[in-house]
């Protein structure tokens, strides 16, 4: 019974996601201009857990490249209001759009000339009608049995919060490098300081086959060494190209017997390599750039010396310095 309960709550969720998304339109396109181009700050207010969501909001927001504080609307009423300059722009989060304390706010912020954004879903509230900008955060049911606590609505506004971060992000042309500088002290920060050779697997750790290997081979030690990628090898340990899954599932939908190939007949010849001397945080932008989850690390004889999977860099599993 639990369990059933619990995926109901996952599917009212996705709902809620699923009918926000379709809503997506101009007046996102819009927001989305007004914080590309505001000369200062991004502040985020709200209160109760429409906060909560806010404060998470302006975390990612400054982490990826837009400037951005959390502002408690009872406590800039009293005094922390003088953080907020004229060229900020404010998103003021209230499900309802009816928030008191939030609501009594915005006739201050008004009177400074402040550009507000409301995420609400109540688009015929107090709120809505005092914002420049409304982002229609509405679901159709909150998960809650009750109706009372927010659930499907919460999860729509962090949703909403990260379609914001995110497509500022691109539009800034926000690479892992940046992302870096604004985490020297994290996990992450430390992980894309270090030189790719401090983290590439070596060894026996690195899937590869000769390029005249039965396919099937190259397939086998795909499927041992699980990092999605085998690297098919020539002469001089020198890479002649790569078969991931994606590269056997095509050859399968193509209707290629595979038993009756060789591991280069599938590979794709050429693959994007680097050198070992390069940071991981350089590393990371190729792979985003690529839309890849593996690198192979050559020397400068171009001789393979490693390979580096994303989750070397992200975290997964164990991270290894040199000694």
């Amino acid at each position: 019974m639990s369990i059933l309960e619990a995926q109901k709550v996952f599917l009212i969720e996705e709902q809620g996601l699923a009918a926000v998304r379709e809503r997506i339109g101009e007046e996102f396109e819009k927001a989305v201009e007004l914080l590309f181009h505001c000369p200062s700050r991004v502040v985020i207010t709200g209160i109760g857990k429409s906060g909560i969501i806010g404060q998470k909001i302006a975390a990612t927001l400054n982490s990826t490249g837009t400037p951005s504080f959390f502002l408690h609307p009872v406590e800039a009423m009293h005094g922390d209001l003088g953080m907020v300059m004229p060229t900020d722009v404010v998103i003021a989060i209230s499900y309802s759009g009816g928030t008191t304390e939030l609501n009594g706010l915005l006739v201050s912020l008004h009177k400074r000339g402040i550009t507000i954004i409301a995420m609400t879903g109540g688009l015929h509230s107090v709120l809505a009608e005092a914002a420049d900008l409304v982002l229609d955060i509405g679901v159709p049911m909150e998960a809650c049995p009750l109706g009372l606590a927010p659930t499907a609505s919460t999860t729509a506004t962090l949703a909403m919060g990260d379609a914001l971060a995110v497509v500022l992000l691109q539009k800034k042309q926000f690479q892992a490098s940046d992302f870096r500088k604004n985490h020297p002290g994290g996990s992450l920060g430390e992980r894309l300081k270090v030189k790719v050779r401090e983290v590439m697997l070596t060894g026996n750790a690195v899937p590869l086959v000769q390029g005249e290997e039965p396919a099937a081979r190259a397939i086998e030690v795909l499927n041992e060494k699980n990092l999605g990628a085998v690297l098919i090898m020539g002469v001089g340990e020198k890479i002649l190209g790569i078969v991931t899954d994606g590269d056997v599932r095509r050859s399968v939908a193509l209707g290629k017997a595979l038993t009756c190939l060789r591991a280069a007949d599938i590979m794709t010849a050429d693959p994007v390599a680097i050198d070992g001397s390069m940071l991981a945080a350089d590393a990371l932008s190729i792979m985003q750039r690529h839309e890849i989850t593996v690198l192979p690390i050559v020397s400068d004889g171009g001789r393979l010396a490693g390979i580096l999977h994303l989750h070397d860099l992200l975290g997964k599993g164990e991270f290894r310095f040199l000694v």
